[in-house]
């Protein structure tokens, strides 16, 4: 089986891989740790995966939609997959935990995002409780979406990632994550991989930006600028100058630099600085028209889940000529989206 952390952390093995082979030994302590955790779920969530079907979008009668349903639970350092104690439920007033708050308003603004601008309940379509499951480990400096409805945060080891609670894109990111499986069910390899990688980075960003009313201008587009510990800083990725996030950041800004066989969270900055070009070449807000372009691509029956870039250039540009014009602004900018990273359409 491959060092690939399935179940979709933030962090990427690659990275932790290089951070092992530091001459530092707490780093290297942390980085070990963390992949070896990491690997404990590699199978559950294959096999999940292995099972899952392409889901057509839920229709529910017994729910209105517009409001989450967020449970916050303490795994008090724990390594179990089994939720710990409630310590927050939907509605509850702010408790003295302040990791604890920072998840439950992170899945709040990753639900308002999807509603707001979509009209999606939750992650699902059709209501999904939002389940965050804090203090996971100890000092783990990852955060990842199980695939079966929890997302667990590591409090962060304070070189590689701090607390991971606190970055909204962070949260906004691996719930995405469950969107693309009910939507798409994208392959978690090659080009179609790092497809799923950049949908979640596109859509995180996008919930920062509206949590924080950004438009596409005063975005700084980094994804982990809230939880890149000193090693990593200022971010994990970033979406305008793919390679430049941080001194271990590798990803390749256009095909030219292609990484063959490389990791997901490498190549995805391809399709990631597609989106850029076209959310700041229309303006505005990132939701006004190129969020809509990318989230009705992700839903579009055509893509299967084994997509090339290509193949998602295309639906994207196919999706903006039939809701603007074919020689509409929106048309014109996916097409320079994708002409900027070297996809052919």
């Amino acid at each position: 089986m491959t060092a690939r952390c399935a179940q979709r952390c933030i962090l990427p093995p690659g990275l932790l891989h290089r951070l092992a082979r530091s001459e530092e030994a707490a780093l290297r302590e942390a980085a070990l740790n963390a992949l070896a955790l990491d690997g404990r779920f590699r199978l559950a969530r294959a096999e999940s995966a292995a099972s899952s079907l392409r889901l057509s979008r839920p229709v529910t009668f017994a729910r209105a939609g517009g409001q989450p349903q967020r449970t916050i639970y303490d795994q008090q350092g724990s390594e179990s997959q089994t939720p710990g104690a409630v310590v927050r439920v939907e509605g509850q007033a702010p408790c003295g935990d302040q990791a604890v708050n920072q998840a439950y308003d992170g899945l709040g603004a990753t639900y308002s995002f999807y509603w707001t601008v979509f009209e999606r309940d939750s992650i699902d379509g059709a209501g999904m409780p939002l389940l965050g499951l804090m203090h996971y480990g100890r000092r783990y400096p990852n955060a990842f979406w199980d695939g079966a409805g929890h997302m667990f945060f590591g409090d962060g080891d304070g070189r590689i990632l701090t607390q991971t609670a606190a970055g909204i894109d962070v949260i906004g990111h691996e719930l995405t994550h469950g969107v693309t499986q009910h939507e798409a069910n994208l392959t978690y390899s090659g080009q179609s991989g790092a497809l799923n990688e950049s949908v979640s980075d596109v859509f995180g960003i996008q919930v920062k930006q509206h949590a924080l009313g950004q438009d596409v201008h005063s975005s700084d587009w980094l994804i982990g600028a809230d939880i890149a510990g000193p090693v990593l800083r200022p971010a994990l990725r970033s979406m305008k100058q793919p390679g430049t996030a941080n001194p271990h950041d590798d990803q390749p800004a256009d095909m030219n630099d292609y990484v063959p066989g490389g990791d997901v969270h490498i190549n995805s900055g391809i399709p990631n600085r597609a989106f850029y070009v076209v959310a700041t070449t229309l303006g505005g807000h990132a939701w006004d028209a190129a969020g809509p372009i990318w989230y009705a691509a992700l839903a579009d029956s055509q893509l299967r889940p084994n997509a090339t870039f290509r193949d998602f250039a295309r639906i994207t540009l196919r999706h903006a000529q039939q809701t603007y014009g074919a020689a509409s602004d929106q048309a014109h900018a996916v097409q320079q989206g994708w002409e900027a990273v070297k996809v052919a359409l």
